[in-house]
C-alpha cells in the first residue's frame, strides 16, 4: 500500500500539504511572512480579477499554499503545529504581525515548550519546540 505514496513531490511538500482558502489572502500571506517568517516561493494571480489563485510559502522544511476563498472553495478554519527553535521569539513576532494570543509560551507536561495564536483568518497555530529528543 505504501507504494501509492512513492511519487515525486517538490522539495518542501509532504505527502499531505496544507492549502488555505482565505477571505483576505494578501493579509494572511503578509502575516505568514512577517509573523511566522515564511518564505514566499511563488504567487499566481487571476489575470482578470487580480485575485491570488495560488501562493506557495515555505515555513522551515514544509510548504503550504494559500488562495482566495471563492465558491465552491469557501474559507475554513484549521490548526497547525509549527516546530521552531525559539517559541518565545516566534510568538512575539506573530503577535506583532497581527495574531491574537490564545495562550502564552509555557513548558507543557508532554515536554514541548508551546504557545498558541490565532491568525486573522481564524486558523490556530501551536508554536512548539520539543524539549527533549524523544517521541511523544
Amino acid at each position: 500500500m505504501e507504494e501509492i505514496y512513492n511519487t515525486y513531490r517538490p522539495e518542501g511538500f509532504g505527502t499531505v500539504t496544507p492549502y488555505i482558502f482565505a477571505e483576505d489572502p494578501v493579509k494572511l500571506i503578509q502575516f505568514l511572512t512577517l509573523g511566522l517568517k515564511a518564505e514566499e516561493l511563488q504567487r499566481t494571480k487571476d489575470p482578470k480579477t487580480g485575485d491570488i489563485t495560488n501562493c506557495i510559502l515555505r515555513l522551515g522544511h514544509s510548504c503550504l499554499m494559500v488562495s482566495r476563498a471563492r465558491p465552491p472553495f469557501t474559507g475554513m478554519k484549521s490548526s497547525f503545529y509549527l516546530y521552531v527553535d525559539d517559541v518565545d521569539i516566534m510568538h512575539e513576532l506573530a503577535i506583532k504581525a497581527g495574531a491574537r494570543e490564545v495562550f502564552s509560551p509555557a513548558d507543557m507536561p508532554y515536554r514541548d515548550r508551546q504557545s498558541g495564536i490565532q491568525d486573522m483568518e481564524g486558523n490556530y497555530w501551536w508554536i512548539s519546540k520539543r524539549l527533549e529528543q524523544s517521541e511523544y
